[in-house]
């Protein structure tokens, strides 16, 4: 039985002046980004040419690297660092403006060749589901390192004779295969300056090209393989010359004015232990070894900086910049304690947290939040899909806990057992997410889940539940087909709709539909049909915080601010001391300076300037925005315990007390004893466009992106949104 709808023909409001003038600052600061951009990639096309060596190297070396206030570093600095931090900046004065498009702008794009650039190319494979623009970008990735490797190496080869190797006590073959090595590091280079930028959580990259550090994971798993691949295969071959040579004792050597061999074997070790956690079965069993391994990137990116100098460095530091700019936002947003309101304990054993937010903190539906409980270990951060509304909830936000690994399965005996607890201790770092969602592009929605792979949807619903509420626009008819192993995981949909926030009925512009399907029970348990939801509250207390941004309600602006101006500090610095301490030395005593102390100079100045200029924005925006800790924490209704949703087909609904909560009865289908035809379901699905989500297990991912791209039906539409880290 489906919730009648009475669509409203009215598109979203027309734009006003103001939206008009942001419309123009998009545009501008996009194709400023693009250019950019653009001018950049175009830089790492030129550098292995010999172009690029004889005339335009020699020139920028002349305009920037003699200049007495940065020397050789100079030229890197301006011509790879500064170009990236400017995108970065520009980034965040586009998602500043950046607001939901049009109904009928959204429309147009679905229909057009965009749509079909992103449905899946490949479904099964090391890949993962990859879409035709993700196959085309990195094709042109390949290209790249291709191009930059054999344009290297035939420029290189071309001086290198049997007289010209003969002088230096070299074989040719040993002499190509020093070359070759050099540029193979060249080339690892190349991917070392994208692999920090996918796990950069709050960079202003990713959601500008309408991506998210979950989405992009997968990116930066291709780059770390690509990178440890590239740079084991740089090692070996110098390891390989220098034995050719006897020359052994070469890996221990740690130059002072140049290559530091020891520092970059240091490195590489460390990137071997990170690379080798990596595997899904270590990953998978071995969770926590995988997750502390991983803090090596620390010592890998030091000692790369100690082994190639600081100068070579900034040709890859942009990405590792702005990861330490948001890695340092994390740690400040993480030191503050969270005040948790509820735990409702689901007989799934599952947990809902719900915690206080500012009101003006605002997130798109499928963000993360990142959890940390001390009582269950100070150490481990969790992420967590949002299952609430900023639109719908204004003042709460809620996470759901499955108890399946060690962590959630302690958590939840914690609160299970026990009756009252007056506080838990909780911190959290996000949430991160979407800058927007254009599900409303969709004439039909349709979300398929897996077991607790369902609390992506909950919050899409909520979402759109609050659009019909207080927007004039077309809600996609949506319709939610959910998989579960037993009867007590049905409680899961009683997550569907809030406890507070919504109108008496459901609304009647939503048209929802519930297909559930319990696969390992032909009819529901006795005792399934009487578990009640538990609900803990916990006290409050003055020193516990609400959820809010870390830089305060305009955070794209503030952190394009923190970006520039650390970015401004920090040369500021340099300059001063390369003009007034460095270059006197090295033009007093005719030495250069030691490569090993400019480095680890450099890395300092970075470090504190990014330090002091998160520090001062975060002080800025917590005086201004922060809670007033003086301020009386209202009491919040207890509501009655609800009845297990798998009650829904044998007890009246006299026991679902609220109006809303009976609307949703009466459109969920119950199925027991079978799976999911999800053939038959999503074609059945009318509409001219249908957007496809999916949530769940590997097998369950890939049948629903085969379907997408099968060509069976044109109107289904897969949106390339993943939800697992």
């Amino acid at each position: 039985m489906e919730i009648e709808t009475s669509r409203s023909n009215n598109d979203c409001s027309s734009p006003s002046a103001g939206e008009e003038f942001k419309d123009m600052m998009k545009g501008v600061t996009k194709f400023l980004m693009m250019v950019i951009f653009l001018g950049t990639i175009m830089l790492w096309i030129m550098m292995p040419t010999l172009t690029y060596r004889n005339k335009w190297l020699p020139h920028m070396r002349i305009k920037f690297g003699a200049s007495t206030y940065f020397g050789a570093t100079g030229t890197t600095l301006f011509m790879f660092m500064f170009p990236m931090m400017a995108v970065a900046c520009l980034g965040c004065v586009y998602l500043h403006f950046k607001k939901r498009k049009s109904l009928r702008q959204i429309d147009r794009e679905t229909k057009g060749a965009w749509s079909a650039l992103r449905k899946p190319m490949l479904v099964k494979g090391p890949l993962g589901i990859v879409s035709v623009t993700e196959i085309m970008f990195l094709a042109m990735f390949v290209a790249l390192l291709l191009w930059s490797f054999i344009t290297y190496l035939r420029n290189n080869f071309a001086t290198i004779t049997p007289q010209s190797a003969a002088a230096h006590g070299q074989s040719l073959w040993q002499a190509k295969l020093h070359s070759a090595a050099l540029r193979i590091g060249l080339i690892g280079n190349i991917c070392l300056a994208f692999l920090f930028l996918p796990v950069a959580r709050g960079s202003s990259l990713l959601p500008a090209v309408g991506l998210t550090s979950e989405s992009s994971i997968k990116y930066h798993i291709w780059l770390g393989h690509m990178v440890m691949t590239i740079f084991t295969i740089h090692g070996l071959c110098y390891i390989t010359y220098w034995a050719s040579m006897h020359e052994l004792s070469q890996m221990i050597t740690w130059g002072t004015e140049d290559i530091s061999n020891l520092a970059g074997e240091i490195a590489l070790v460390a990137g071997l232990a990170m690379w080798a956690t990596t595997y899904p079965t270590i990953r998978r069993r071995f969770f926590e070894v995988f997750f502390y391994t991983h803090y090596l990137y620390i010592v890998f990116m030091l000692f790369f900086v100690l082994h190639v100098g600081i100068t070579f460095s900034f040709i890859a530091f942009p990405g590792f910049y702005m990861f330490m700019v948001d890695r340092f936002l994390r740690f400040l947003q993480s030191r503050d304690n969270i005040r948790l309101l509820s735990a409702r304990i689901l007989p799934s054993d599952a947990i809902e947290l719900t915690f206080s937010k500012n009101p003006k903190l605002g997130y798109s539906p499928t963000s993360i939040l990142f959890v940390n409980i001390p009582s269950v270990s100070k150490l481990q951060w969790h992420p967590f899909t949002i299952t609430s509304s900023s639109k719908l909830e204004p003042e709460k936000l809620s996470v759901v806990i499955k108890s399946e690994g060690k962590w959630s399965t302690k958590l939840y005996k914690a609160l299970s057992s026990s009756d009252q607890i007056d506080r838990l201790a909780v911190s959290v770092e996000g949430p991160y997410g979407p800058a927007s969602t254009d599900f409303l592009r969709h004439e039909a929605l349709v979300m398929v889940s897996g077991g607790s792979g369902i609390t992506p949807f909950i919050s899409v619903i909520r979402d759109l539940i609050a659009t019909s509420q207080n927007q004039k626009c077309k809600i996609p008819k949506i319709t939610l087909i959910c998989a579960f192993k037993n009867s007590s995981e049905i409680s899961m949909l009683d997550l569907v709709l809030p406890l507070s926030g919504l109108q008496t009925e459901l609304s009647s512009d939503i048209n929802i539909k519930i297909e559930a399907f319990i696969t390992r029970e032909k009819e529901a348990r006795i005792e399934a049909t009487t578990e009640k939801i538990k609900t803990l509250w916990f006290k409050p207390s003055l020193s516990d915080q609400s959820i809010s941004s870390i830089l305060g309600p305009n955070s794209w602006l503030w952190l394009g601010a923190v970006l520039s101006s650390s970015f401004l500090i920090f040369m500021i610095i340099i300059g001063i001391i390369t003009r007034y301490y460095i270059y006197p030395f090295e033009h007093n005593t005719k030495k250069i300076y030691s490569s090993t102390s400019k480095g680890i100079l450099y890395i300092l100045v970075i470090s504190v300037s990014i330090m002091a200029t998160s520090s001062a924005a975060m002080l800025w925006n917590k005086k201004k925005y922060g809670n007033v800790e003086n301020k009386q924490v209202q009491n919040v209704d207890v509501p009655s315990p609800t009845s297990s949703p798998v009650s829904w087909g044998y007890n009246s609904l006299r026991e679902i007390e609220s109006s809303p909560q009976e609307s949703l009865v009466q459109c969920t289908n119950l199925h027991f004893g079978e799976r999911p035809n999800l053939k038959k379901l999503l074609l059945d699905v009318e509409g001219s466009s249908v957007g496809v989500l999916v949530c769940g297990p590997k097998k369950m991912r890939q049948e629903v992106a085969k379907l997408c791209s099968s060509g069976l039906a044109e109107n289904l539409h897969f949106e390339s949104i993943s939800f697992s880290w």
